[in-house]
């Protein structure tokens, strides 16, 4: 499940033209993971607001948000 994950990355900056050396597709590729765990950080923090009947305030704005 991962390997696909991390191949579909890999692809991904490869085609990019600002990923040129592997310091810059490193660097790419483990933002790019920070963000996937802060939106399922997130998304668990706001279904427990709302459990509890408060408001949570993401973090990122919606269009910087993973889903987006």
């Amino acid at each position: 499940m991962f390997e696909q994950a991390f191949k579909n990355i890999d692809d991904a900056l490869w085609k990019e033209s600002g990923c040129t050396t592997e310091l810059d597709y490193t660097e790419q590729t483990s933002w790019l993971l920070f963000l996937k765990y802060l939106d399922g950080l997130e998304q668990d923090k706001a279904a427990e607001a709302m459990l509890e009947g408060k408001r949570y305030s993401y973090i990122l704005n919606e269009p910087y948000r993973w889903e987006s």
